[in-house]
């Protein structure tokens, strides 16, 4: 039986993550690519210093053997990993302090913690923002979280989004947490406010890459991008704007905010992909104030369904919209009804 926690619970310190052990095959997307930078293709759930620091050390081989990080790799060799968990490598979470930050935790067993993320939070420290961030609060409450890739944090949700986040606790636990979450086995839906009135639910397939332009940026990309699926659904509709429930069937960066900005229904409040903000006509003082204040990407992780990453049990967690969406909606029904 999966056992909750409360929020904020007494620290608990776990033991030390049992040994690293990957294999990979690199596909033919990946062929010509140097080995750090296939490696962070094949192992996502691991930073790119850390794995350049196995390569070094001979931790990861390449077809049985060492190889240097710049070396090029051709598709159908093989990767593979046996490592230490040990400290991490540069530039990965040997640096990162616990922080007494409030978090709301759904539930928590050895191997598996499942949280409920505000807006505003960052996943994990670095430039810009080293301190203050989820894997600082997590460290307070589960300080064995240091000695797991990337603290334990198998799939992100952007600062700007609120909702539910699983996070692994163990090293058996991660592996196979990361395994679902890149087979797509995992089950993630979103409530989205967009701009314009859609009349019917559909789909976007379209892969993303970065910008062509701005790096700091996702698009839709005619050629280079990862293949990206959202499906969407009509849950309210008002005059202007729509309520969706999305459903990704993959789980690229920025993937909905991206696909509903290239069908030009940009997320509400999305500051890297909302464009300049369009007031409906003759829109009412309190709608304009509610559009020109909403603080960040009207975007929230609703549900999560997985499989126990250690029992197989199938699991299911719901979140409730948060104050700033629900009022709104609010607002919405009231002063952009058809």
């Amino acid at each position: 039986m999966l056992k909750k926690a409360e929020p904020n619970g007494e620290p608990k310190r776990g033991a030390m993550p049992e040994r690293i052990e990957r294999a990979a095959a690199v596909a033919e997307r990946h062929g010509g690519m140097r080995l750090d930078q296939a490696a962070a293709e094949l192992f996502p759930e691991f930073s790119r210093s850390r794995l350049q620091a196995w390569i070094r050390g001979g931790e990861l081989t390449l077809n049985g053997k060492p190889a240097r990080p710049r070396h090029k790799v051709a598709a159908g060799e093989a990767l593979q990993l046996q490592a230490a968990p040990g400290l991490p490598a540069a530039g990965d979470s040997a640096a990162w302090v616990a922080e007494d930050i409030p978090l709301s935790i759904l539930h928590e067993d050895d191997d598996l913690i499942v949280l409920n993320k505000p807006a505003g939070l960052v996943a994990h420290p670095a430039a810009g923002h080293p301190t203050g961030t989820l894997v600082n609060a997590l460290l307070r409450t589960y300080p064995e979280l240091a000695q797991l890739p990337r603290a334990g944090i198998v799939h992100r949700l952007d600062r700007g989004t609120s909702g539910l986040l699983a996070v692994a606790r163990s090293l058996r636990g991660h592996a196979a947490l990361a395994a679902q979450i890149q087979s797509r086995a995992a089950g993630r839906e979103y409530v989205a406010v967009c701009a314009g009135a859609l009349t019917g639910g559909g789909e976007v397939n379209a892969p993303i890459g970065r910008h062509p332009k701005h790096r700091q940026k996702m698009a839709v990309v005619a050629s280079g991008g990862k293949p990206a699926r959202t499906i969407y659904r009509l849950r309210e509709r008002f005059a202007h704007y729509t309520a969706l429930d999305v459903r990704l069937e993959t789980g690229r960066t920025h993937q909905i905010r991206v696909h509903l900005a290239h069908i030009r229904h940009p997320l509400i409040g999305d500051p890297q992909y909302g464009g300049r903000l369009q007031l409906p006509p003759a829109a009412a003082p309190e709608l304009a104030d509610a559009l020109r204040g909403f603080p960040r990407q009207a975007l929230h992780a609703r549900a999560l369904a997985l499989k126990h990453p250690v029992t197989g049990a199938d699991c299911r967690w719901e979140s409730e919209i948060p104050s700033d969406m629900a009022e709104l909606l609010r607002i919405l029904r009231r002063f952009d009804s058809e």
